[in-house]
């Protein structure tokens, strides 16, 4: 039996170079389930992705997703794409071992948390303060380029890492730190200034009443329990607006970040993969 992709429809053509086709997964051109494919609008044309995949029950388990997704492969080198990226919600075991044997690696995932009623109160010797203007400038200018540089010393190329970072604080701080729902604090400790902290309310995706956006501490005060502060700050300004799921993103070779997180009791919801076409 041959499986093949047959186009549902016309390509879509985008701002930017931006392309997506849809398309049915064919067995001897039977129709048995559909695939979703298009450019990253995270990271440009040059990138991509996977949107969903879905191969009807009768058909599963017989290798159908495993000849689509490297049919995707495919499309994709022709749109001279040079990296494929996919998101896997956390639960659907078999698409992530699917992704994995075809050698994508996890970059990062998303957790989320419900906050309790109650959070725990900061260190006794902490205190905390909203950003002055003064103070979000100077923050604004390392978080772009620190954050354009985890992307980088993760593999994706220089422009498309600042591209992302210009794009995403354009679009989460468009007032800066006046923007609605943004909640930017500076946390102190004995007196000193040890870490920042930027989460969002409301208007957030997958359900979310509030996001962690970012989480700092100097370097010369880390390992010293600030940045579990710092979460429990977060936990108590989403508490305060009424909020009670509170999200966040991990880079997942991140390992303190990550075990911080899983021992506030954050539980992954989407994984995110990626792997070089060449």
């Amino acid at each position: 039996m041959t499986t093949t992709l047959r186009p549902s429809g016309p390509e879509q053509h985008g701002p930017g170079g931006h392309r997506s086709r849809t398309y049915e997964v064919c067995v001897n051109s039977r129709p048995v389930g559909t695939i979703d494919l298009g450019t990253d609008e995270r990271f440009g044309p040059a990138v991509g992705r996977i949107r969903s995949l879905r191969i009807d029950e009768p058909d599963r388990r017989r290798g159908r997703a495993t000849v689509a997704a490297l049919a995707a492969e495919e499309v994709l080198r022709g749109w001279r794409c040079g990296r494929i990226e996919v998101s896997v919600p956390a639960g659907a075991e078999a698409a992530r071992r699917l992704v994995e044997a075809l050698g994508y690696t996890e970059r990062n995932r998303n957790m989320v948390k419900r906050v309790p009623e109650q959070p725990p109160s900061l260190p006794g010797e902490s205190a905390t303060r909203p950003m002055s203007e003064r103070e979000f400038a100077t923050w604004l200018a390392a978080g772009k380029k620190a954050y354009a540089q985890d992307w980088i010393d993760r593999g994706v190329p220089e422009d498309q890492a600042w591209a992302k970072s210009e794009a995403d604080h354009a679009a989460q701080l468009p007032d800066g730190v006046r923007t609605s729902g943004a909640v930017l604090r500076v946390l102190s400790h004995r007196g000193g200034d040890v870490g920042t902290l930027w989460i969002s309310l409301g208007g957030l995706p997958d359900g979310l009443d509030a996001y962690v956006f970012d989480v700092e501490v100097a370097e010369e005060h880390r390992g010293r329990g600030h940045g579990r502060s710092l979460m429990l700050l977060a936990e108590r300004e989403c508490r305060t607006a009424g909020a009670d799921r509170l999200g966040l993103n991990v880079f997942l070779d991140n390992t303190p970040a990550l075990r911080l997180y899983e021992s506030l009791g954050y539980e992954p919801t989407r994984y995110h993969l990626f792997k070089a076409l060449v």
